[in-house]
């Protein structure tokens, strides 16, 4: 047989081997971190330069607020409460700010919570149920639980179970502290808006109806 075309027989074999292989390469599935953060627009987040927020919180007839403007670049935080503002950086807190970082923090995670897990992600462990029993609506949901480790953070060791609809967005939490059985707080995600491909729930409410936490002036800045 002549040389030639058993060298060309050869090479149409390693083509075709090597086609084979690349179509059989398994795709990498998101972990439901990447899922849920990403149906919170995760995706848009590297374009985002400043967030501005008011957290509100009516408790039967009373009413309380804070805003604040996040830097997420330079990591500057200016907060507003009560009349007084505190500017500090978030790379250098110093006992003077640390107060005002934990409110930030704080009311951060409610406004970011389904993208801040996937920041987190090294410093919890995670589990999903196919479907549990959400607490408000009593509708069969998938369930991620998420639990913090010991060390670091302002509240080491806080667990919260995360009921999400079939888009992978927050229908329900609920917040335990200490990884605690009992909840701490049980609320609502509603009254979704994609604010500059951000998608953010801006009411939470509990089952009783005595208890609302909002967000107003709600700013996402590229």
């Amino acid at each position: 047989m002549n040389k030639s075309f058993i060298s060309l027989c050869t090479l149409l074999i390693l083509l075709v081997s090597c086609k084979s292989e690349k179509n059989t390469t398994p795709v990498k599935e998101d972990t439901i971190l990447e899922k849920v953060a990403k149906a919170h627009g995760i995706d848009e987040w590297n374009k985002v330069k400043e967030i501005r927020f008011t957290f509100n919180v009516d408790r039967d007839t009373m009413h309380f607020e804070r805003s604040w403007v996040w830097n997420t670049k330079s990591q500057e935080v200016q907060g507003i409460s009560n009349g007084d503002t505190i500017i500090y950086n978030r790379q250098s807190v110093d006992s003077l700010a640390i107060k005002a970082d934990g409110a930030f923090i704080n009311d951060k995670f409610w406004l970011l919570a389904p993208i801040n897990i996937l920041w987190d992600q090294n410093s919890l462990s995670y589990t999903f149920k196919e479907t549990a029993l959400a607490p408000i609506s009593n509708d069969s949901l998938p369930k991620l639980t998420v639990v913090y480790g010991d060390d670091g953070g302002y509240t080491p060791g806080d667990a919260y179970d995360f009921y999400l609809g079939d888009d992978y967005t927050i229908k329900e939490w609920v917040f335990r502290r200490g990884n605690s059985l009992e909840p701490g707080s049980v609320a609502t995600w509603e009254g979704y808006e994609s604010i500059n491909g951000i998608n953010i729930s801006k009411m939470h409410k509990n089952k009783e109806g005595n208890f609302s936490l909002y967000f107003t002036d709600v700013e996402v800045l590229k």
